[in-house]
């Protein structure tokens, strides 16, 4: 397998140029902006009980982090 070095130093085995190292094209949606309410929605805990972003956090600040992964 080769890994390719791009030009900000990011390591993969796709080859420079593959599509899936491209970046979004001009004007593509990326998703919500800081501080955007977002639509409620129900996920599993560590345990595997159901938690609601919105009601069952009450008035506690929630951070979430979207991470795109790398091409693999």
């Amino acid at each position: 397998m080769t890994i390719e070095r791009d030009e900000l130093g990011f390591d993969a085995p796709a080859p420079v140029g593959h599509a899936g190292r491209l970046g979004l094209e001009a004007g593509h949606p990326t998703g919500p902006e800081v501080g955007d309410r977002l639509p409620d929605f129900r996920l599993p805990d560590i345990r595997g009980r159901e938690v609601g972003l919105h009601a069952d956090r009450g008035s506690a600040k929630a951070v979430l982090v979207f991470f795109r992964s790398a091409v693999w």
